[in-house]
């Protein structure tokens, strides 16, 4: 015990609640596997808790030591799952990437986060080779090539003896867009974990009864937190899918009786126009946006919520079990405090929109930092230890919140952050662009997607730059970072300081939108 008391996790670790599970009901479904081609596949716990420890075995044969990060970039897959449970087994970190990212975002993570090896799925396999000179090794879930090293030959004989892992040691690291033109690297304790999966489960009234259907990329915290952890939490049972298709999604859901599922709303538009939903077994779903129209043509309640990779899990949702406000993101949460302010720090009043700050403990409910850069850890709080979201949001006479837009450079693609800074520095180094401003235009599918505003020097005929830009961002940046549209302009919007005015640029798309 040290100044700060018992922790409360003390004794426990990501994988005591897979180990629990497993010692509890071992002959309960944990995973169930539905991929698009092949049969389905099922795990109970005490077979995954089986082979997590195998795994691990591996890993410390291979050299993998505590603290160590493998980098995990795959699809959705059992594999996935796997290797994450393992590398908590063992103390090691797990980091989760986006397999949309670009040969030039693979070598940045893996030099920043000093990659030890590398899990990977067959049709990665090459572009991890070329682009993580540092890792040690590369294992690959479905190796068919004869110099391939399979996933499989790293299972060993079971780990007789859990080896203790502190509670406050890092567990996971994801890369995140922010402001910057790098991703910036959040890094989970098992505290964090540990929280996150409980509050989650909480929010969302799981039960170990529950089957919640996974369709959601697991790379990211929505599936990873807000649907696989929370279901681990309660001892329920995970049915994974490669990824959404609106074609599959009843038919699976239907024949494993799936009670839960996280959404996206480019998901609920699909499964709309795919025509009436069949009389389902879903309770509930999660959402950015609470009660949308859609709710009543599907047959199914949606609770709305709002959180972010530096917040763990929800930090607003709505009462499960009372009605929400139409199209908000629920109420803040019991766990946290979180309080909307104007740019000077003062709080603004009901039906005010304010930038989103929120008060956690950092390691718990709220990340432990960025991985390499203190710096922007530091910058991301107030003096008075809020973190500052960079989100804003309507406080309504009832107590509800409504997500209002982004005081960062953000853009939300399809449900991916990125970053306008990051596509803004890839075709600044094109011969002939002499400044450009990138911003979101609103898609009905996507949420948003990127335009970029050129103004061009003149040195090269428009047709060859236009071609030019989208070559190297197609070549540079993950395939949702590309502009949608390249606009060549003579000149740009300015605000009194002579910065890029990008609201006026949002604002002529969204009036252009307006009159198709």
């Amino acid at each position: 015990m040290g100044d700060d008391g018992v922790r409360s996790n003390h004794g426990r670790d990501v994988y005591w609640m897979l180990d629990a599970w497993a010692q509890r009901r071992p002959t309960h479904p944990f995973l169930i596997w539905e991929p698009f081609e092949g049969d389905c596949r099922t795990w109970t716990y005490a077979e995954f808790a089986h082979l997590v420890e195998a795994l691990a075995a591996g890993l410390l044969k291979r050299g993998i030591r505590p603290g160590k990060r493998i980098m995990l970039h795959m699809d959705n897959c059992p594999e996935f799952v796997l290797a994450w449970l393992a590398c908590a087994y063992i103390g090691a970190v797990a980091v989760c990437t986006n397999t949309r990212s670009s040969d030039a975002d693979i070598r940045y993570f893996g030099e920043h986060a000093e990659i030890e090896a590398a899990i990977t799925q067959q049709s990665f396999a090459r572009m991890l080779e070329d682009n993580l000179p540092g890792a040690k090794w590369l294992a690959i879930t479905n190796a068919l090539g004869p110099h391939d090293q399979p996933l499989s030959e790293l299972l060993a004989e079971s780990i007789t003896e859990h080896f203790p892992v502190a509670s406050d040691a890092p567990v996971s690291i994801q890369y995140t867009s922010g402001t910057t033109a790098r991703p910036k690297a959040v890094v989970w304790t098992h505290d964090n974990v540990i929280f996150g999966a409980r509050t989650s489960a909480a929010h969302e009234l799981l039960t170990p009864d529950d089957v919640h259907l996974i369709h959601l990329p697991l790379f990211h915290t929505n599936a990873q937190m807000y649907s696989l952890m929370a279901t681990l939490w309660v001892g329920g049972t995970a049915v994974i899918q490669p990824r959404f298709s609106a074609s599959r999604f009843w038919d699976v859901a239907m024949r494993h009786r799936c009670t839960w599922s996280g959404m996206v709303p480019f998901c609920v538009k699909a499964l709309v126009n795919q025509g009436p939903a069949p009389d389902h077994y879903f309770r509930l779903w999660g959402n950015g946006v609470s009660r949308p129209a859609e709710d009543e043509l599907l047959g199914v309640r949606t609770i709305g919520w709002y959180g972010m990779t530096e917040t763990v899990t929800h930090c607003a949702v709505d009462d499960a079990l009372y009605p929400g406000h139409r199209g908000g993101m629920g109420r803040v949460a019991p766990e946290y405090k979180l309080r909307l302010v104007d740019d000077d720090g003062r709080p603004v009043g009901v039906d005010e929109v304010g930038n989103v700050e929120v008060l956690g403990v950092p390691g718990v409910s709220l990340f432990a930092g960025y991985l390499h850069d203190e710096e922007a850890t530091a910058a991301s709080y107030r003096a008075d230890g809020w973190f500052m979201t960079g989100d804003q949001a309507l406080l309504h006479p009832d107590g509800h919140l409504s997500f209002a837009g982004r005081t960062k450079d953000m853009m939300k693609v399809g449900g991916e952050n990125v970053a306008a800074a990051e596509v803004e520095q890839v075709v600044l180094g094109i011969t002939g662009v002499s400044e450009v401003a990138v911003v979101g235009r609103p898609d009905e599918m996507l949420n948003e997607v990127p335009v970029a505003f050129v103004l061009q020097d003149r040195s090269v005929e428009p047709e060859v730059l236009t071609a030019r830009i989208l070559d190297r961002c197609r070549r540079q940046l993950a395939s949702f970072k590309v502009p949608r549209e390249i606009r060549l302009v003579e000149e740009l919007p300015r605000s009194t300081l002579n910065k890029v005015a990008k609201g006026e640029l949002r604002e002529l798309l969204v009036r252009e939108d307006s009159k198709t």
